[in-house]
């Protein structure tokens, strides 16, 4: 099976209750990307992405300016991997 570039990435910041797995999902639909979005218990939210290494990283920027105004910090890795996701989702 061929391999695709993954990030994971989690946004810090005022990044619940302002629409953002909302946004990264329509974000999401310009991008031939495969993921999902999630609120984390401890006020952060979760990013998971894969598909082409541009389309990734161009995706986390668009999110990033999209909701600027909110996030305070942005913690991100990235690998090659087996695919894992169909489609983006929000969880």
């Amino acid at each position: 099976m061929t391999e695709v570039h993954h990030a994971t990435v989690f946004f810090t910041g005022r990044v619940q209750g302002v629409g953002f797995r909302y946004s990264a999902m329509q974000v999401a639909l310009g991008f031939d990307v495969s993921g999902f979005v999630r609120n984390l218990p401890d006020g952060r939210v979760h990013l998971e992405a894969e598909g082409a290494p541009a389309e990734v990283r161009d995706f986390i920027v668009a999110v990033q300016e999209r909701m600027e105004g909110y996030i305070r910090k942005v913690e991100q890795t990235e690998t090659q991997r087996a695919p894992s996701f169909q489609g983006f989702s929000i969880r």
